[in-house]
This record gives structure tokens, C-alpha cells and sequence, in this order.
């Protein structure tokens, strides 16, 4: 019995040393340049298929949805992930939970460092309070992008509400024909809503042998509201994938809000991103943010969309 119990404590013995081996050469498994991305970003990962996973969680947030307390993991937590590409260097994506007066705080300061935002959009109804997701995208070395990231990822959680401005019953009416003049196209009234829509035409792209054109959705539009001195803008911009990054640099120096990044069709030839966005000021402003985005399509040339 004795040497039973002996032999037994050896092989206990025997395997937690093998456990620890194991847990040490994983954490030598992780690549210094890795090591210091965690050390510089001040964040916890880790680093399994070769894939370095750094952790950006919401635990400062109580959420409810639907009246219900949802903890962190259930969908609450912010991540950026690095991997090596074929050259050396490192691809970079992540996915950031952000409160809605993060997001625009966030995205400029990342575009700022040079990384790319390449979506934006709500995972959940009903919640409390609302969170939006920003996915983002880097390529350099590991170092470079932690130093790029950083900033976005410092005004997470630090970044206050704007406080509620009213809006005026009285002031000088729209001038829709210096806004048409001020955005180079001119547009319809609607009610107390001039509303400017420019078309997509330059992307030639078909449905089935149709013509996909403005009327089909394919469009670049600006709705404004208000008074010449204080007005709001809403609106939706049509872009190829090589545009994006342009516009969302062009729309925030101009202080307009991105509010969402997304498709509005599947296997669209050439690929097309929808952004919306929000913005109040003085009108002529507003249109001239507008006309700035504006600015920033088709600069690459005509591309031809693949019929289907």
C-alpha cells in the first residue's frame, strides 16, 4: 500500500511539473515584440495560433438590455488582435465597444494615427446604456501600431456626453439655392427639409443586366434642417473600399459625426460602403462638409461594376 502511495504522489508530482513546464513554455511561446505590445498598450492577451489577443473589456459599464443585467463576456468585450504577415511585419484588427459619445472621439484620434475604421454598428436593441462596435484595421510592425493604437484606446471610458444644445424655434430661413450653389448640385424641398442626393453613375454597376443608379439606392445624400445660423445635417455616403478611410478623415476634420459604417447590398460589383453621418451648425458649414466628402469620390477613376 505504501508503495502505491508513493508511486501515486510521484505521478501527481511528476504531472503538475509538466503542467507548469507547459504554462512557462507557452509564455515563452509569445513573441517579445508581442510582450512589449501589452507592456506598452498597459493591457492583458494572449497568444494562441499565433495570434497575440489583447483585451480592451467594458467591465466599467453596467448594460441592461431589455431591463435585463448582461455581464462583460455576454458581448461586451473590446478586442485587438496582431499576427504576423508573410514579410515580417503585423496585420492589425480589432473590434471596440464603444459608447455612443466614444465613437467619434475614438475614430478621429485612431485616423489621426493612421488606422483604418472599416465599420461601425450597433449589436443590440434595447440597450442601456447604448453601445456601439468599431472595427479597426492596422499593418506595420507590432510596436508602431501599439504606439498608433494607443491614443484611441486611452479615451475609452474617458470621453464626456456633449451637453444639450436647444434648438431655435426662430432664425433666418434655409437658403437652398446658396446651399445648392455651396455643395455643386441642387435638390428638392420636402416639407422644411431640403434634401441634396447625388448618384453613384461613375460606378456603371448592374443587377441582372438593370442599372443600378441614384433611385436604386446607389447615392451620396445630405437632408438639412433648421435655420440658415443654426441648421442640422443628416446623410449617407456611397463609397468603394479605397474611399473610405478619405471621407471619414474629410467628414471629421469638418466636425460632422460618423454614425455608421456598413454594406447596403451583398455581392455588389464593385464592393460599396455605406457611412452615415449626423452634424449641426451653421448651414453654409454643413454644406460645405458635405461637399468636401463629396470631393473625396471618384478620384480613382470609373470603375466598372461586374454585371450578374
Amino acid at each position: 500500500m505504501l508503495r502505491l502511495m508513493k508511486r501515486g504522489m510521484l505521478i501527481l508530482l511528476t504531472s503538475i511539473c509538466m503542467m507548469l513546464t507547459g504554462i512557462s513554455m507557452l509564455a515563452q511561446d509569445m513573441p517579445s515584440d508581442y510582450q512589449e505590445v501589452l507592456k506598452s498598450l498597459d493591457r492583458k492577451g494572449d497568444f494562441k495560433a499565433g495570434v497575440l489577443k489583447v483585451n480592451i473589456p467594458r467591465s466599467d459599464l453596467k448594460i441592461t438590455i431589455q431591463g435585463v443585467p448582461t455581464p462583460t463576456p455576454f458581448g461586451f468585450g473590446g478586442w485587438i488582435a496582431l499576427t504576423k504577415a508573410a514579410d515580417g511585419s503585423d496585420v492589425m484588427m480589432g473590434d471596440l465597444v464603444l459608447l455612443q459619445e466614444e465613437v467619434n472621439s475614438v475614430m478621429s484620434a485612431l485616423l489621426d494615427n493612421g488606422i483604418d475604421v472599416t465599420a461601425l454598428h450597433n449589436h443590440f436593441f434595447w440597450d442601456e446604456p447604448h453601445v456601439f462596435y468599431m472595427h479597426v484595421h492596422g499593418m506595420g510592425k507590432a510596436a508602431d501600431l501599439a504606439r498608433r493604437v494607443k491614443p484611441g484606446l486611452d479615451l475609452i471610458g474617458h470621453v464626456l456626453s456633449p451637453a444639450a444644445k436647444p434648438f431655435p424655434a426662430t432664425g433666418t430661413p434655409l437658403d437652398t439655392e446658396k446651399l445648392a450653389k455651396i455643395a455643386g448640385h441642387a435638390g428638392e424641398q420636402t416639407g422644411a427639409v431640403y434634401k441634396i442626393t447625388v448618384g453613384r453613375d461613375d460606378l456603371a454597376m448592374k443587377e441582372h443586366g438593370a442599372v443600378i443608379n441614384a433611385r436604386m439606392g446607389l447615392n451620396t445624400w445630405a437632408a438639412f434642417f433648421g435655420t440658415q445660423e443654426d441648421a442640422v445635417v443628416a446623410g449617407d455616403v456611397a463609397m468603394l473600399e479605397n474611399e473610405v478611410t478619405p471621407v471619414l478623415k474629410t467628414l471629421r476634420k469638418n466636425g460632422l459625426d460618423v454614425v455608421a459604417i456598413h454594406h447596403h447590398m451583398t455581392e455588389d460589383r464593385p464592393m460599396v460602403i455605406f457611412l452615415h453621418y449626423w452634424g449641426r451648425g451653421p448651414a453654409q458649414k454643413l454644406a460645405a462638409a458635405f461637399k468636401a466628402a463629396l470631393d473625396e469620390l471618384g478620384k480613382g477613376g470609373t470603375a466598372h461594376g461586374m454585371g450578374r
